[in-house]
């Protein structure tokens, strides 16, 4: 068994970065699971693996609900990190059942498909009017004009921030989410304790506020649900409203600055859409696949498991890659092409099993309202110049996206 780090995988390298999709094809070719030293982490790349893994539930997103750190075999994090992992290790996404399902079960009365579908709308507004300024602009950037605003906006009247408070979101939001790439730096560890710091006594705030005045939100929703016996504390709360927040715009933003860019590389099917609207939710399915905005999912290892003959043992941790998974030739055919067509796609880009994303219905009605609204305001957006890539891995992304109508 070749390990990772004999092979193209490097997370760090700007070339990497840049287009990791033959490094996973090597990854693929090489084997079902590599050993990945720099991280200390398990890598998996085919499709069929990280689908069954994420089902498996001798695999957790953490493991205090069973182990203490040393029991474990790993170290607690670094006392001046507690404020990023207080906020962090009770949302839904870092937890494991009975608590996990505990709050899942709340905080899905807000994303049934009755309550998504009376958001259309709103998204469906909210698109046409970023696109209209766009295009009275004349062009601009298309992260920072379109792609941030309206899912940042959603999730904010959902959760009911205020808009006069919302200017701070996204950059908390980043702050946060840069602790989720590999290795992060102190710098990085600091400004995420920052703004978890600043974030959550905001929400403090805005929870005394809602206890006072309820409205129809979900944070007054929660308040309540906590008020008739479900056992909702302040920091699930908070841990909970930060959640929605970061996962319900990093994926849908990055989706949509992704996607374009794509478009923009391969115009023959970008004069196909613009010809025929209705391929707009296949495209959405198919640009989602085509440049994953979250490439890797990690997971710890609760119990041995064996992998083509390889044992991880219990305290490894697993990451499964969602952005190879996505362009696996046993699933995909033809997976490096991008086809707006594509119906057969069972892509992970929304993960799955009892993690699978709870926004999913919301951020597909968000990218195809953006997608709609520019392809009929927009009909001539052309890309102005190369943009460059974020430096992160995990959450893949773009710095902007200048357009020009």
């Amino acid at each position: 068994m070749a390990t990772a780090f004999d092979l193209a995988f490097d997370p760090w390298d700007p070339a990497f970065l840049a287009d990791p999709y033959p490094a996973y094809a090597e990854l693929r070719a090489k084997g079902r699971v590599h050993y990945y030293e720099p991280t200390n982490q398990w890598l998996v790349p085919h499709h069929a693996d990280v689908s069954a893994l994420l089902r498996d539930r001798r695999l957790g997103r953490t493991y205090q609900h069973r182990f203490t750190h040393e029991e474990f075999g790993r170290s607690a994090p670094p006392g001046e990190h507690e404020p990023f992992h207080t906020l962090n290790d009770h949302g839904m996404l870092d937890l494991e059942p009975p608590d996990h399902t505990r709050i899942r079960r709340l905080v899905s009365k807000a994303f049934t498909p009755r309550t998504v579908e009376r958001l259309k709308p709103y998204v469906r507004g909210l698109a046409d009017e970023l696109a209209s300024a766009l295009v009275e602009s004349g062009g601009g950037d298309l992260l920072t004009d379109v792609a941030e605003p309206l899912p940042v906006a959603v999730i904010a009247e959902m959760l009911g921030i205020p808009e006069s408070d919302r200017a701070p979101l996204r950059p908390w939001s980043a702050d946060i989410c840069g602790m989720y790439e590999l290795n992060p730096s102190e710098e990085t560890a600091a400004k995420a304790v920052r703004a978890s710091v600043e974030f959550s006594d905001y929400l403090r705030e805005l929870i005394a506020a809602r206890r006072k005045e309820p409205g129809d939100d979900l944070i007054s929703g929660l308040i309540e649900a906590h008020d008739e016996g479900d056992r909702l504390t302040e920091q699930e709360m908070i841990s909970t409203a930060v959640l929605l927040l970061n996962a319900g715009h990093e994926a849908t933003v990055n989706s949509t600055v992704n996607g374009w860019y794509a478009l923009f590389r391969n115009e023959p099917q970008l004069a196909a859409l613009r010809a025929d609207p209705t391929l707009v939710p296949t495209a959405v399915e198919e640009l989602m696949r085509y440049d994953t905005p979250l490439q890797l999912f990690e997971r710890w290892v609760l119990d041995d498991i064996g992998i083509a003959g390889t044992t991880i043992p219990r305290g490894a941790e697993i990451a499964l890659l969602f952005g190879s998974a996505n362009h696996d030739p046993t699933v995909f055919e033809n997976p490096s092409h991008l086809d707006l067509t594509r119906t057969d796609n069972p892509h992970i880009s929304f993960s799955a099993g009892i993690h699978y994303c709870i926004g999913a219905p919301l951020a597909r009605i968000e990218l195809a309202a953006s997608m709609g609204a520019l392809l009929e305001k927009a009909p001539t957006l052309r890309l102005t110049a190369d943009p460059d890539r974020k430096p992160n891995f995990v959450i893949r992304g773009l710095e902007g996206l200048s357009v020009a109508v």
